[in-house]
Order: C-alpha cells, then sequence, then structure tokens
C-alpha cells in the first residue's frame, strides 16, 4: 500500500453538524469519568465506604460495560438516533441523582444510572464516525475526538478539585448539567442518519447472562479481601456464578439468531487482538486516573484540586499525542508502527509509577504522567479504528460496541483488583510503622478513611502521620507492580494484529476488488446466522 497522502477530504456540511454534535455527546460523557477523580478521597471521608471505595468508580464503568454490546446491537437493528438522544438523557438523570446523594450506595446507585448514558453515548459517538467518514481519514477525526476526551481529562480533574474544595463534592454533578442540555438540543436538530430497521429476535437470554457474569464477577474481585476474606464461602459463590454465567452466555451466542456479541466476530484475528489489547490499555489507563488522586492525597497530602494538577501531564501528552498520531495515520496509512511505540512506552510509564514511597513529592510523579500520556495518546484510540476497518456496515454498531466493552469490562476490573490491592491490609500496613510504645491516646481512631483526608492527616502527631502516609504508600505501589506485565500483554497482541490496508471510502467492499476483500466463509456457517437470510454475516479483509 503507498504511503503517500491521500486525496484531500472534504466533509459535507450536514455530517460536520453531525460530527459537532457527536464532540458534544463525547464531552458529556467523558467528563463524567474525570471531573469526579479528585473528589473521590473526599467524598469517601465524608460519606463513609472506604471498604468499598472503587465501587464509586466502577459502578459506572460496570453499567456502562453491560450496556456497550447491547446499545451497540440494537442500533444496528433500529438506528443510532433515538438511543443517541435517550442516552444523554439517562445521563442527565442519573446526575441529578448523583448530587442530592445522603448516602455512599445511593452514590454508587446513582453512578451506576450515569453509566447506562455513558455506555451509550461512548460507543455510539464512535460508531457514528465510522458510519460518516471513510477509514483513511478515521485516525484524523479519531484524534480530534480523543482530543475531546483528552481536555476534560485535562480540565475535569481541575474543575473536579476547585470545585471540591470550594462550593463542594455535590456541585461536580450539578455543573454537568447545562453541558448535557446542550448536547441534547444539538444532537435533536442535527443527528439525522438514514437507516432502515430491519426485523430481528432480541437476545434477552444473552443480555441476562452477560449482566449476571459481569456483576458477580465485580463483586468478588472488589469485595475479596476488604469487606469478605478472599476464600470465603460468599466469594467462591460470586466467582461460580460468573463463570457458570459466562459459560451459559457463549453458548447463548453460538445459537442466537441476532446475537448481543456475535462470536462470529471473534474468529477474525484483527478483531480478537484488538479486544485484548483494548482490555489491557483500559486497565493502566483507568487504574492510573483513579489511584494517581489517592497517593497525591493520601500520601503527599495535597488537596484535591493540586491532584488534579498531578493527572495535567498524563492528560495533555494524550491529547497532543493523540492528534499528531492520528494525522500521520491518515497520511501514511500505518497505524502499527506507532502503536506498538506507545505500548512500549507505556510499560516504563508503569514501571516508573511503582518507584514513589511515602517520601515522593508531586514533582517526582510528573515523569511518570508524561511518560502514559504519550503512550496512551499513541495507542489507545486506534484499536476501534482498527476493528472498523474489517468489518461491514451492517455490523459497525456491534464491532465498535464490542472495542468499547472490553475497554469498559478492563478498566472496571482493573480498578476493582487495584483497589482491592489498596484496601486489603491497608490498617495493618500503617500499624506495623507506628512507633512502638505509643500511648492509644496520640493515635486516636485511625481508620483508612481519614488516610484519604489531608486535614484529618495534618492533626495527627509527626510519628503518626508518619505512618499513615506509609500504608496507602506500599499499598498502592504493590497495586502498580501488580500491573506491570499488563504491557508486556498488550504489546504481544498489537504485535500479532495483521496489517490490513484502510479503506479511502465507506461504500461497501466490491464484489470485484476479490483481491482486496473477500467473504468471511466462516459467517455463512456460524450457528448464529439467521436462517432466514442469505446475507453474508460479516465482510472482512484479507491480511496483508
Amino acid at each position: 500500500m503507498s504511503t503517500t497522502a491521500p486525496a484531500p477530504y472534504k466533509m459535507s456540511k450536514e455530517h460536520r453538524r453531525v460530527f459537532i454534535g457527536l464532540m458534544l455527546g463525547m464531552l458529556v460523557a467523558s467528563v463524567s469519568q474525570t471531573i469526579v477523580g479528585p473528589a473521590l478521597p473526599r467524598i469517601v471521608a465524608e460519606l463513609g465506604g472506604m471498604d468499598h471505595y472503587s465501587w464509586v468508580a466502577t459502578a459506572a464503568m460496570l453499567v456502562s460495560a453491560v450496556t456497550v454490546p447491547i446499545v451497540g446491537k440494537l442500533s444496528d437493528l433500529y438506528g443510532r438516533r433515538t438511543f443517541y438522544i435517550g442516552g444523554i438523557i439517562v445521563f442527565m438523570v442519573g446526575t441529578i441523582f448523583a448530587g442530592f446523594a445522603q448516602s455512599f450506595w445511593m452514590l454508587v446507585i446513582a453512578r451506576g444510572i450515569r453509566g447506562l448514558g455513558m455506555g451509550t453515548l461512548m460507543p455510539l459517538s464512535q460508531t457514528i464516525i465510522g458510519d460518516i467518514i471513510p477509514p483513511r481519514q478515521r485516525g484524523k477525526y479519531r484524534g480530534f475526538m480523543g482530543a475531546v476526551f483528552g481536555v476534560t481529562s485535562v480540565a475535569g480533574p481541575l474543575a473536579g478539585g476547585v470545585v471540591t474544595d470550594h462550593p463542594g463534592w455535590r456541585w461536580l454533578f450539578f455543573v454537568t448539567l447545562p453541558i448535557g442540555l446542550i448536547a441534547l438540543t444539538f444532537i435533536v436538530k442535527f443527528l439525522h442518519i438514514p437507516h432502515e430497521p430491519r426485523k430481528a429476535i432480541i437476545d434477552y437470554k444473552g443480555i441476562a447472562t452477560l449482566s449476571t457474569a459481569l456483576v458477580a464477577l465485580l463483586v468478588a474481585v472488589s469485595s475479596g479481601g476488604t469487606s469478605r476474606a478472599r476464600g470465603s464461602t460468599t466469594s467462591l459463590v460470586l466467582f461460580g456464578i460468573a463463570i457458570v454465567s459466562g459459560i451459559a452466555f457463549v453458548l447463548i451466542q453460538l445459537r442466537a439468531v441476532e446475537p448481543i456479541l456475535p462470536l462470529r466476530l471473534f474468529k477474525d484475528r484483527t478483531i480478537a487482538l484488538s479486544l485484548i489489547a483494548s482490555f489491557g490499555v483500559a486497565i493502566v489507563m483507568f487504574g492510573s486516573i483513579i489511584y494517581i488522586p489517592v497517593y497525591a492525597q493520601g500520601v503527599i497530602g495535597v488537596n484535591a484540586t493540586n491532584s488534579g494538577l498531578i493527572l495535567m501531564p498524563l492528560m495533555l501528552g494524550f491529547i497532543i499525542c493523540g492528534i499528531l498520531t492520528g494525522l500521520l495515520i491518515t497520511r501514511t496509512g500505518h497505524y502499527r508502527p506507532f502503536m506498538l511505540a506507545g505500548i512500549a512506552i507505556m510499560g516504563g510509564g508503569v514501571f516508573m509509577l511503582t518507584r514513589p514511597d511515602h517520601n515522593a513529592t508531586a514533582g517526582q510523579l510528573t515523569p511518570a504522567m508524561v511518560v502514559l500520556g504519550i503512550a496512551l495518546g499513541m495507542a489507545m484510540q486506534q484499536y476501534t479504528l482498527i476493528v472498523q476497518n474489517v468489518v461491514s456496515r451492517k455490523d459497525m454498531g456491534v464491532a465498535t460496541a464490542s472495542t468499547q466493552f472490553f475497554r469498559n469490562v478492563g478498566s472496571t476490573v482493573g480498578i476493582a483488583i487495584y483497589g482491592t490491592v489498596m484496601a486489603s491490609g491497608l490498617g495493618e500496613r500503617i500499624a506495623s510503622h507506628l512507633p512502638s510504645g505509643l500511648p492509644a491516646t496520640a493515635t486516636g481512631h485511625i481508620d483508612a478513611g481519614a488516610v484519604l483526608d489531608p486535614s484529618a492527616l495534618s492533626q495527627l502527631p509527626p510519628q503518626v502521620a508518619e505512618a499513615v502516609r506509609w500504608g496507602p504508600a506500599q499499598q498502592l505501589g504493590d497495586a502498580f507492580t501488580l500491573g506491570l506485565p499488563v504491557p508486556a500483554v498488550v504489546f504481544l497482541a498489537t504485535l500479532f494484529i495483521p496489517h490490513t490496508p484502510l479503506r479511502e471510502s465507506n461504500e461497501e467492499h466490491p464484489a470485484e476488488d476479490a483481491g482486496q476483500h473477500v467473504l468471511d466463509a466462516y459467517a455463512s456457517e456460524s450457528p448464529d446466522a439467521d436462517p432466514r437470510s442469505t446475507e453474508p454475516q460479516l465482510t472482512a479483509s484479507p491480511r496483508a
């Protein structure tokens, strides 16, 4: 394939308005993931629930993970517009509930409602880009879309810290409502994509078994070692439910007429390896975004505003490298070299996060943030581009949703595991560093929540405060060490993704171009194909 730049591409006025609407929708969904990060330690300190700290983040991601493949499939069947508008409305309803939450678990439920909206907006934004922009040009526009996520990732933690320190953390939710209303107005007015609905049987059994498997797995991982022992009967039962439900889900997908997550897609090596890599990248990214503020506030002792500033280098690297990589992919037509370089850099960034101790400063975290930001900008957005390039239009929604699904599951499981390592044994770690012979009146009542409250930390005797900083420093160091093998797995998965030339148009693969595009023979043999239709189930490209 030629590496020369393609012919100039000019987006139509109609598509330009749709793209602006998509960016607003992405803004609404992505800001909710980042603005709350610096406030989570303060929220948990106020509402309680340190043993379940990760649930504030994972509730939204869990519901989003379940929602993504369902919405992706249904949008293929019934169109994108209605689901997109519904996603914005649901998101704003959850936002209102979150702002008025009076307890830890009320907040978790509200975050779950927001996750339902996020699980609709995030994949459909990416899918609609695939509907209106040719693959060769998508690298550039995905770079711009990634920049929206990056801008909110920079502005979100900063705004989150300022709002938390001044009017209070509840306003973190209320301030996003005007953005949601503007996005809703824009989408209702301009998002009109032609679609011909097709009759289908909704895979209710697949939805039920997938939801059960994910919920059971997350509860088992998140609570094991904190609220209950890892080997407790309850934990084992939950893992058993997750395994049985997962097996049932696979069997149902093999036989369903319109499966929620068609397993035939995984026959394509490009798709399968891209999903594995997306899973791993999400573990690294969201584990860093959620737990670096914990380190900043609990160990370094900065306030919520400054903990947001610590994330800024990561987000700036993500924005700049995301845009530059997208432009380079559009110009050269190659994506894998940039991605492999980014993942190698990511490994260095994760290693750097394992080095700081309880005496670390904010400046010592900056190099690790810069390295991770560069890595994520070079790699994260490209897996969706790769998957969309090898599927037909009729599978665009479910294929895109599959990428987002694995990303969401990766972030959910990763945060849960990091949270388990963080909370499990934290009290014992703190106690092990307390000087012997200290009277009980000198230590007072030190619980895990006090670790995340800088004002409470400042009131402790110096020897006790030193021990309190040791605890989360060591626990988070263990968590990041546990994540060291992840970039290696992602690198190997990306290395073996076959290179498929990026298509120059959005037209279905022409039949006469047999040298470039062939039907996936497996699709016609798959037991989940609709016996009433002779339409091919998947269009794929041979590997270069």
